[in-house]
């Protein structure tokens, strides 16, 4: 299960979001500017209020750290 942790106006959000769509990864885009839980969990996961964060199975990568989540996810680049 993959979840991104964006905002809308993010621009490296909807860069990683358009990779992994290209990519073909299913993922739940989860909105933090809407949704205060999730922004209060990220900020408990990794200590910090910022975007993108993804969760790979559990795995937590902040930012868009491509080379990361190729090798997490078994992307070959």
């Amino acid at each position: 299960m993959v979840k991104i942790y964006s905002t809308p106006v993010c621009p490296y959000c909807n860069t990683l979001k358009q990779f992994l769509s290209d990519e073909g990864v299913a993922f739940e885009d989860i909105d933090v500017i809407k949704n205060k839980e999730a922004l209060e969990e990220i900020i408990k996961k990794t200590g910090r209020a910022e975007v993108p964060i993804v969760d790979i199975n559990g795995e937590i990568v902040v930012g868009f750290d491509k080379e990361k989540i190729c090798s997490l996810l078994g992307i070959k680049k």
